[in-house]
């Protein structure tokens, strides 16, 4: 074989055990190169009155800010007995004013529930003015439930008297509970408002009849 044949032959082979054995010579120089982690940071949420707190209790001056106290809620409760003088409509506001006067006084703003305990009777707010208006009142209810129906067959319960069952139709009508506003320590009544205590029954009135219990709850902001 001639001598450039064998030379060429030889390099060729010197340069393919060259590129296998690269691999490996560069390895073993390099160093190991390790990536960090990305670090995971836990945060908590704060709430806006947290925060709002927060932000008061470190001021710029380095003192301390005290949060107001929230105003303080108050709750009373009464009971009065009254008895109508007849079966009708009458006002009752001054009777339910002098009540609840000295509690009343203490709240700014809240709310007063009467609620009345019987079936017979009940609670409407009207004109406390001209008392034709209580009398037409009892007359248009008298119209809306006649005592006839306790006698025609409409009525079954019918064994208390022409005015029981029409009386209980009445309470519902008119309902057994109000509520009035507090402002400023006095019920935020209209100026041509008053409290009526409905009597739907005539044994309410003549010969003592029947005492009407009535629950006054107040409650409100001092």
């Amino acid at each position: 074989m001639p001598l450039q044949s064998t030379i060429r032959t030889n390099n060729t082979a010197i340069a393919l055990v060259f590129l296998v054995l690269l691999p490996a010579l560069v390895s073993s120089f390099v160093l190991p190169v390790t990536f960090a982690q990305p670090q995971t940071t836990c945060s908590t949420t704060t709430s806006l009155a947290q925060s709002s707190s927060n932000n008061n209790d470190n001021n710029h001056d380095g003192g301390t800010t005290t949060t107001a106290a929230a105003p303080m809620m108050k709750w009373f409760q009464h009971e009065i007995t009254i008895t109508a003088p007849s079966r009708g409509c009458h006002l009752i506001t001054s009777q339910v004013q002098k009540a609840i006067a000295n509690d009343l006084s203490q709240i700014k703003i809240g709310m007063c529930n009467l609620f009345i305990q019987h079936t017979s009777a009940s609670l409407t707010i009207n004109e406390n003015a001209d008392p034709d208006v209580r009398r037409d009142l009892e007359m248009a209810l008298n119209k809306i439930v006649p005592a006839e129906w306790n006698r025609d067959g409409t009525f079954r319960h019918t064994m208390e008297g022409d005015d029981d069952m029409p009386g209980h139709v009445k309470s519902s009508l008119m309902g057994p509970s109000l509520n009035v506003p507090i402002r400023n320590g006095r019920l935020a009544l209209g100026t041509w408002q008053g409290i009526y205590l409905n009597e739907h029954r005539d044994q309410g009135g003549w010969g003592g009849g029947h005492a009407r219990q009535i629950v006054i709850t107040l409650q409100g902001q001092a």
